[in-house]
């Protein structure tokens, strides 16, 4: 095995690598006088930017977090590498062979290392793009020209074909020199009987990080006789592969979001291409879940969602059905995050950009990446159209609704227009509406945790039992134990045995309601008002805070079952086993700090890490 890399070796790599080039990949970054280059630091979410780089010198700084380093340190940090693999990674790039001092001892890492990984999914691609041209593969060119790419438009996203052999895969790799464990590892094959390849009978996409490395795959269902009914199948987690990170097609838009600020979210990846090919290339595509908050870190620092700019311009499309109109409501919960402006594009008929651009033409995507409107209106009108103007209960209720969303509008010069919009759209007068958003406004002011929070309104104030302090509503944490404890009370059935059995008084924050919960019992056989009084009786004490739960509104809509949705409730247990373990990790955390013993610190510290663990794989199982 090599040792150390010779020092004259890694001073060449510094030499011939431009920091700058290197954090661009990353950043948009922008002149800042000085010789000194500015831009969004990438190791810390923020709006000013305070991340600086000097080229002359080679070093970069964040006045912000306090990251600092050369051009070795920002990709070990960026791509989570050892010293010597970043030295390796460069080198590479910069066609520098690197010589290694006999006898010393080499930097390793734990498992396996990244650039093994990335060198199996370079070569992997390479299988899948020959593999296309095929006999066995036909089905798959069939599939693209059917949606107007041929062979040039493919070129460029490496598309390609797993044949439906199960090891073609893992035998070519296997030639290259790559072991079993690189190859499960990164995500290329499964371990049953023997070794076999994950993606069999697929078209396949490369799926690239923002320095163009492949590091996963989104395949597509091509045969009917797939035994994998999925019509797509995406690279699991890997140690270089996290699906709520990465963003198809990043590596070829960057750079026209760069220049335009401007960046387009598509759903699929023949969206993606579809759009290149009309002349749309800020287009990206989120790889298997919804568009999420690193997503948006990750495009916020290159088309420099900055505070002191004028605003960047992000363009959501989603198909017209509920689905899409579900996730563009997602999108609105993040639209607070951004300094950009948020535009929401709807094709005519619910097309998406690949069936558009089939049936009306590049013109027509890029009219409806022009034509977009903005997120808010989009979201005001998609709240209005859950509810029958016709009556004036429902257009009450609507006005009420859509009120929290007009006053979230940022620019407060846009404000009453859309509230004159919007009260066009409900059939109601100005004033009463925007009485409503004022309201609304207010209400959103006193919930900010940056701001004195003034005493809830009576009908939101807990009730408190004698002696017991009253449960802080202005804790989010308690404030989903509330709904949880409603849910339980009001609705026994919604909770599985399972979910009741995972959750502990200990899980509670507020000492009511974990009285509360550990005075519930089991509601087999009783509900209404059975149900809470048998609670009561366990607990009498607890009677006025009991009562308020079991009468208290829950702030969702009810599903079809006048039950709460499965997926709210769920959301519920594992926000509250999240609260429980990050209260655990600070406390563990506090008496690490406090504790002098060394093996009393030992035995907090293998506590603290299990807790870490668990917390991480209750996220992983939240995911969507």
């Amino acid at each position: 095995m090599p040792g150390r890399i010779r020092a004259e070796d890694i001073e060449l790599v510094k030499e011939r690598t431009s920091l700058e080039s290197v954090v661009s990949e990353h950043v948009t970054l922008r002149p800042a006088g000085s010789g000194s280059l500015k831009g969004l630091c990438p190791f810390h979410d923020e709006k000013s930017p305070s991340f600086n780089v000097r080229p002359q010198v080679g070093y970069y700084h964040c006045f912000g977090c306090g990251k600092s380093g050369d051009v070795i340190t920002f990709v070990q940090e960026m791509d989570h590498l050892s010293f010597s693999e970043a030295v390796e990674r460069l080198a590479a790039k910069a066609n520098i062979i690197l010589r290694y001092e006999e006898g010393g001892a080499r930097e390793e890492t734990g498992g396996i290392r990244r650039i093994r990984l990335v060198e199996a999914h370079r070569a992997a691609a390479e299988f899948y793009t020959a593999a296309l041209l095929s006999p066995e593969a036909r089905p798959a060119r069939d599939f693209l020209r059917a949606r107007g790419f041929d062979s040039a438009a493919c070129e460029p996203f490496g598309v390609g074909f797993s044949p439906r052999d199960g090891s073609a895969l893992v035998r070519d790799l296997r030639r290259r020199g790559f072991t079993e464990e690189e190859l499960t590892v990164a995500g290329l094959a499964s371990q049953g009987r023997g070794l076999y390849d994950r993606f069999r009978g697929r078209l396949m996409w490369p799926i690239r990080d923002t320095t163009g490395d492949t590091i996963g795959f989104g395949a597509r269902k091509i045969f009917d006789d797939d035994r994998i009914q999925a019509k797509y199948l995406n690279t699991a987690e890997t140690p270089i592969y996290k699906k709520a990170t990465v963003l198809y097609g990043l590596d070829l838009a960057k750079k026209s979001m760069a220049a335009t600020r401007r960046a387009v979210i598509v759903e699929g990846y023949t969206d993606v291409m579809a759009c290149h090919l009309a002349g749309v290339e800020q287009v990206v595509a989120t790889c298997g879940t919804a568009f999420g908050a690193d997503h948006l870190k990750t495009l916020r620092r290159i088309v420099r969602d900055e505070a002191d700019q004028s605003p960047a311009r992000i363009i959501f499309t989603f198909d017209g059905d509920a689905a899409g109109q579900k996730a563009a409501m997602k999108a609105f919960e993040l639209d607070q995050q951004w300094a950009a402006q948020s535009y929401v594009a709807v094709a005519p008929e619910g097309q998406d950009p690949c069936e558009l651009r089939l049936s009306a033409g590049d013109a027509a995507v890029r009219g409806l990446v022009e034509d977009a409107v903005p997120l808010f209106e989009f979201a005001v009108r998609t709240t209005i159209g859950r509810f029958d103007l016709s009556a004036a209960q429902d257009r009450v209720a609507a006005m009420r609704a859509v009120a929290p969303i007009l006053s979230g509008i940022r620019d407060a010069a846009l404000r009453p227009e859309y509230v004159r919009a919007a009260a066009g759209w409900l059939g109601v007068d100005i004033e009463p509406l925007a009485a409503e958003v004022a309201k609304a406004g207010r209400s959103a002011h006193r919930a900010a945790p940056t701001e004195p929070v003034a005493e809830a309104p009576p009908d939101e104030q807990a009730a408190e039992p004698a002696g017991i302090p009253a449960p802080d509503l202005r804790n989010p944490a308690v404030q989903l134990e509330r709904q949880l404890l409603q849910v339980l009370l009001q609705y026994p059935g919604a909770l599985t045995v399972e979910q009741r059995a995972e959750i502990g008084p200990q899980d509670f924050a507020a000492p009511a309601h974990a009285m509360v919960w550990g005075a519930a019992g089991d509601p087999t056989g009783l509900s209404g008002a059975a149900w809470v009084q048998s609670v009561i009786g366990r607990a009498p004490h607890l009677q006025p805070l009991v009562t308020d739960l079991a009468v208290a509104s829950l702030p969702i809509r009810l599903g079809l079952n006048g039950e709460p949705d499965w997926r709210y409730v769920q959301s519920l247990v594992v926000g509250l086993h999240e609260a429980s373990l990050k209260r655990q990790i600070d406390e563990a955390m506090s008496r690490l700090r406090r504790t002098e013993d060394p093996g009393a610190s030992r035995a907090i510290a293998v506590r603290l890490a299990g807790l870490q663990q668990e917390l991480s794989a209750l996220k992983e199982r939240a995911e969507p």
